[in-house]
C-alpha cells in the first residue's frame, strides 16, 4: 500500500498504483496518473469517454463494466483501445477511472473452494478429473498460481456456464496465459493476448462471456491484482 499526490492532492493506492477507495477519485486522480499509463499528451476526449464511461457504468451497476462493454459503447475496435491506453484496460482505462473488478464488493476475503468433478464432453476435459480443495480469493481467483491444474480450469469453465464447456480454441488461450506468467512473470494485456492468438474482442467475448480477466484470466488460475 502507499500514496500518490497531485496538485496538492494526496490519494491512497495499492502496490500496483490502483486506487484503493474508487470514491476517493476525481478528475486530477485520472489527469496524474496519465503518464504513469504510459499516455503522452494528456488525457482526449475519446480518453475521457471511456473513463467516464467505466465509473457510471460502476454507478449504475455496483461493478467493473467488462472490456467489451466498454468497447461497444465507445465505439471501439482492440486496435483502438490499445492506441488510448498502451498499458491495457485494467492496468490503463480502469486504472484511471479509479475503478477495478475487486470493487465489486466491499469486504474482501479469501476462502477455500473444493472443486468437485464436473461431466463434459472428453474433448473438453483433459486431465483425470478428482476432488481437490483450492484456495481461492472471494472473487475466485487462484492465491497461488502454481497450484492450478487442467480440473480447476474445466471446473471453473463448468461454473461459469460456458456453453460446451473449454474448447480447443479454449485450452489455447488458457496456456498461452499461463505460458506468458511462466515466461515472463506476468498476465498480458488483453491486446497482446488478442494479436498471439489471432482473434478480435468479439470472438473473445463469445468465448469467454465473462471477460478477460474475470474469464479467461481466473480460468488459468491467474490475476492482475
Amino acid at each position: 500500500m502507499g500514496t500518490y499526490s497531485f496538485k496538492g492532492k494526496t490519494y491512497e493506492i495499492d502496490s500496483q498504483g490502483f486506487l484503493l477507495n474508487h470514491d476517493q477519485w476525481d478528475e486530477d486522480f485520472a489527469v496524474g496518473m496519465a503518464q504513469d499509463v504510459n499516455i503522452t499528451g494528456g488525457l482526449s476526449d475519446k480518453h475521457w469517454g471511456v473513463i467516464r464511461f467505466i465509473r457510471d457504468s460502476f454507478k449504475r451497476k455496483g461493478e467493473c463494466p467488462l472490456v467489451y462493454e466498454t468497447c461497444r459503447s465507445n465505439g471501439l475496435l482492440f486496435m483502438n483501445l490499445k492506441k488510448l491506453f498502451p498499458t491495457g484496460y485494467l492496468r490503463g482505462a480502469c486504472k484511471l477511472a479509479g475503478i477495478t473488478y475487486g470493487d465489486r464488493l466491499v469486504n474482501y476475503y479469501g476462502e477455500h473452494v473444493q472443486i468437485p468433478k464436473v461431466k463434459a464432453e472428453p474433448k473438453a476435459l483433459r486431465p483425470e478429473l478428482r476432488e481437490k480443495v483450492y484456495r481461492v480469493d472471494v472473487f475466485g481467483f487462484l492465491f497461488d498460481p502454481s497450484e492450478w491444474d487442467e480440473n480447476f480450469a474445466a471446473s471453473r469453465a463448468h461454473n461459469m456456464k460456458i456453453p460446451g464447456g473449454l474448447s480447443d480454441k479454449h485450452w489455447q488461450i488458457i496456456h498461452y496465459l499461463r505460458d506468458c506468467l511462466e515466461k515472463d512473470g506476468a498476465v498480458p494485456r488483453v491486446f497482446e493476448c488478442c494479436e498471439a492468438n489471432k482473434i478480435e474482442l468479439d470472438e473473445l467475448e463469445k468465448l469467454f462471456p465473462d471477460g478477460y480477466h474475470r474469464g479467461a484470466v481466473r480460468i488459468a488460475g491467474l490475476r492482475v491484482r
